[in-house]
């Protein structure tokens, strides 16, 4: 576009054109033409002059003017003039005041043409990208349908009509055959403001875009008389949604599930034949876990609420489908219901509670020197570790069978020095190996386990920072942590101070 062929009316014109083809505002695209005939301006009478350009946005006519501050001391002689050269010329004009000088209209060459060109084209292109990010900063959280533009190894390129977003590898549906062309819902994750223009980014891969699928599907959904608490999906592969109705008269799966399957099997149908299992919610946390299993049927679960472990004890038939093909259906229940879920068999939970008895049996004895009868008494009334006796109180040790205020009494001196014993014991040992009072002062593990630590030559808050979740998980075991995710999460907090803003500065 060469200004100096348009004639001034056609200069509105033609930004008005420009305007609905890019779909930005008429005024930013005469906001452009001013800077683009500004700089060719310059290019003609100095690069260094304050040279402004503006355009009539009634007629489209253009006016030309340098501009010269007055000052009380000249920095600038191109810019700048003096409070006395003011008043010498009469212009009456104080100190921060500018003179306006017309500069004749200039023919625009081709360098300057081209110039103008550039900077409006620049423009625009700003003005549009500006535009593209806040009309999609917004919609974070909806499905979008654009049309596939290019397939590269790790992303993908979708054409939304007045933008462009990516679907990255990680966030296609895995072994999903996409072709250029091809039309695409998708679900918007994030919108960045990046030097290159906004950024959007996609994803068929994500647990809310199962969930925005099952909005647009079920009107009740839509209406929020079904909620959908969450979801827990292998894309591609199997997903499990837990749905609760605020409508007694409405049961949350039915709706979902639509007459005859409709409803579901339109998402099984958008995500390539994912299987997709719908929950009933309950806030009885083991009626939940026992409804996200199925279509196994547990005969008993044992619950941890402190350590958010739930033991499920199934019958030897239902193991295999308890666990399902390669572990999936009990980590997407436990996925969905924030429990940590181990699933065993009957036969195997009775051996485990065995050793378990006998393991405790055999820690009350040698700590307490007792006899088997009296640590199997305490053991089968629920006492876990010396620690729980020491905290007990005589009323309620006295309410075990067979036990007189005598024998509770003794019992209960002798778990408190056990326990002060043992607290020496491993404050000792902690001073002798030489654990950093960084460590030490570490609340996230007992003192119990720092000595573990120690002895396994980690000395430092350091070390135990640069331990991953397995190597940490092995040393201190399941006496300590749920899993190896509940052992990243310590490591986590160990590496706090590595952010912090003294070691920032320090770095």
């Amino acid at each position: 576009m060469e200004l100096k062929s348009i004639p001034r009316l056609e200069l509105i014109q033609v930004a008005e054109a420009v305007s609905r083809e890019k779909s930005i505002e008429k005024e930013e695209v005469i906001l452009a033409m001013e800077e683009a005939i500004q700089k060719a301006a310059r290019l003609k009478y100095g690069l260094e002059r304050d040279i402004r350009a503006n355009i009539d946005r009634k007629n489209g006519s253009i006016e030309i003017a340098q501009f010269t501050q007055v000052v009380e001391k000249i920095e600038n002689e191109l810019t700048e003039m003096t409070l006395q050269e003011s008043e010498r010329k009469k212009l009456n004009l104080t100190v921060g005041e500018f003179y306006k000088q017309s500069l004749p209209p200039i023919d625009f060459g081709r360098i300057a043409a081209q110039t103008a060109k550039q900077v409006i084209s620049q423009k625009v292109r700003e003005a549009e990208r500006q535009r593209q990010y806040y009309e999609y900063k917004d919609r974070v959280g909806e499905i979008v349908v654009g049309t596939i533009k290019r397939v590269e190894n790790h992303s993908i390129t979708i054409d939304l009509g007045r933008a462009e977003a990516i679907i990255k590898k990680d966030q296609m549906i895995p072994r999903e055959q996409l072709k250029p062309g091809e039309r695409l819902r998708c679900f918007i994750v994030e919108v960045t403001q990046e030097t290159k223009g906004p950024q959007i980014f996609l994803s068929r891969a994500s647990n809310q875009f199962l969930a925005a699928l099952f909005t647009q599907e079920v009107p009740e959904i839509y209406d929020g008389i079904i909620e959908i608490k969450g979801v827990a999906r292998e894309p591609g592969s199997r997903a499990k949604i837990s749905a609760f109705s605020n409508d007694p008269s409405i049961d949350p799966v039915g709706a979902c599930v639509g007459m005859r399957g409709s409803r579901v099997q339109a998402v099984v149908n958008e995500l390539q034949g994912e299987k997709i299992e719908i929950i009933p919610w309950s806030d009885d946390p083991v009626s939940f876990v026992i409804n996200a299993l199925a279509p196994a049927v547990p005969s008993k679960v044992v619950m941890d609420e402190d350590a958010g472990r739930m033991e499920v004890v199934v019958p030897d038939d239902q193991l295999s489908i308890a666990i399902g093909r390669r572990g999936q259906n009990v980590r997407l229940a436990s996925q969905l219901t924030n429990w940590f879920v181990d699933i065993l068999t009957e036969a195997e939970e009775a051996e485990k509670r065995q050793e378990e008895f006998n393991e405790r049996n055999k820690v009350f004895i040698e700590a307490l020197d007792i006899d088997e009868v009296i640590a199997h008494l305490m053991v089968s009334e629920g006492f876990t570790s010396v620690y729980d006796i020491a905290d007990a109180s005589i009323e309620e040790l006295v309410t075990i069978e067979g036990f007189d205020n005598e024998i509770a009494s003794e019992l209960s001196q002798r778990a408190k020095k056990f326990v002060i014993d043992e607290t020496e014991r491993v404050e000792n040992s902690l001073k002798e190996l030489n654990i950093n009072e960084d460590l030490y002062n570490f609340e996230e593990l007992s003192k119990l386990s720092l000595l573990k630590l120690v002895e396994n030559n980690i000395k430092t808050l350091d070390e135990l920072a640069e331990l991953d979740s397995e190597e940490l998980f092995n040393i201190l075991g399941t006496s300590v942590f749920i899993n190896e995710d509940d052992a990243g999460s310590v490591i986590m907090k160990a590496r706090e101070h590595w952010f912090s803003e003294e070691n920032i500065e320090n770095k």
